[in-house]
């Protein structure tokens, strides 16, 4: 694995992260605006409250790079808020049915991310970052057994 030197490259893709966070947390309050369950509505939020985390810090990555921090969604979060919606239709476990496709997604991207190798201080950030999108799909897989 190599290092990932070039500023311009570790914004770009920290700003990636950034949007995909973003993404997290649409999909995250659509979700919590439509469970009928509590206990799932409380848990999500700490998840995304994950997400909220993983802005500020990425985007403190990115100051630090000399870039501006991505402020918002981009265009994927038709497709993580949209499974979300239209999964209502089915009740709390399609909808969390819903979140463990975004975390599947959400946890490749991070592990993709993770496995180009950046600075020790970025790389041990995003292996924290991956770490919490592994403990989000855990929870929802057991969730969904249950």
């Amino acid at each position: 694995m190599t290092e990932i030197f070039d500023s311009k490259v570790v914004i770009k893709n920290l700003n990636d992260l950034i949007e995909l966070d973003y993404d997290a947390i649409a999909a995250y309050q659509a979700a919590i605006d439509r469970l009928e369950d509590i206990n799932y509505k409380d848990q999500l939020a700490i998840f995304m409250q994950d997400h909220e985390n993983h802005i500020a810090t990425l985007s403190q990555l990115v100051s630090q790079e000399g870039g501006a921090p991505a402020d918002g969604t981009d265009m994927k979060v038709i497709l993580t808020k949209g499974k979300v919606i239209i999964a209502e239709l089915g009740g709390d476990e399609a909808i969390l049915k819903a979140m463990l496709m975004n975390e599947e997604v959400t946890n490749k991207t991070y592990e993709k991310e993770v496995g180009k190798g950046y600075r020790p201080p970025i790389q041990a950030i995003l292996m924290d970052h991956l770490a919490d999108e592994r403990r989000h799909k855990e929870w929802l897989e057991v969730a969904l057994l249950e």
